[in-house]
């Protein structure tokens, strides 16, 4: 479920995945439910594809998402998003996911985290685990064929002759979002992209 759902840096809130197009991604958020475009140059992250860095190393987010889901029996965050302040928030997490990174995962990304297991609360997706779909690349069926949307033959021949290139991860400059060292998922010029790779919630401080 959660690879289908993404972040995308620049932007609030969430979105989900409608449909892959020649240049770019067809998204819609989850807030107002507007579809809008996601071209080459924008940064896409799929929420299944983050991680979130721990005093052992690395945990997936679903981790924190099911330890805040079971924190709140299943409901909405019991402290004010908009009024809390770095500790209550470092308290807020350190209680729901004790062994999360106190130097590398900020209060902004807290923040953020909390902010999406609402959105996600919110659309009735409450199922954080890793399915069996979730972990091979799924084709994306188009609404409609649009022309923006349309391959040819020949792309789609490209698309299998050309290897997806390796995306860089966040520097460890502050960067949005901060507090996640990903992947990014890019439109192609192909009807489809791999799935991205690996990424981690944090971020070194300091350049």
């Amino acid at each position: 479920m959660l690879k289908d759902i993404l972040a995308v840096s620049g932007k609030s809130g969430l979105y989900r995945l409608v449909s892959r197009g020649k240049n770019l991604l067809i998204i819609e958020s989850l807030t107002d439910k507007k579809r809008i475009p996601a071209y080459a140059r924008d940064k896409v992250i799929s929420l299944g594809d983050i991680s979130i860095y721990t005093d052992k190393g690395e945990a997936s987010i679903r981790e924190a998402l099911t330890s805040i889901k079971e924190k709140e029996n299943g409901k909405n965050i019991s402290i004010d998003l908009s009024k809390a302040q770095a500790d209550e928030l470092r308290a807020y997490l350190a209680e729901a996911f004790p062994n999360f990174d106190r130097e590398r995962v900020y209060p902004s990304d807290i923040k953020k985290l909390l902010k999406w297991y609402e959105i996600l609360i919110a659309n009735g997706i409450t199922d954080f685990s890793e399915k069996k779909e979730d972990a091979a690349d799924t084709e994306v069926k188009d609404d409609k064929d649009t022309p923006e949307e349309e391959e040819s033959d020949e792309a789609k021949k490209a698309a299998k002759a050309k290897s997806t290139p390796k995306a860089k991860p966040v520097s460890s400059r502050r960067k949005e979002p901060s507090m996640i060292s990903t992947k990014s998922t890019k439109a192609k010029s192909t009807p489809k992209t791999s799935t991205p790779k690996k990424s981690v919630v944090g971020a070194k401080r300091g350049g």
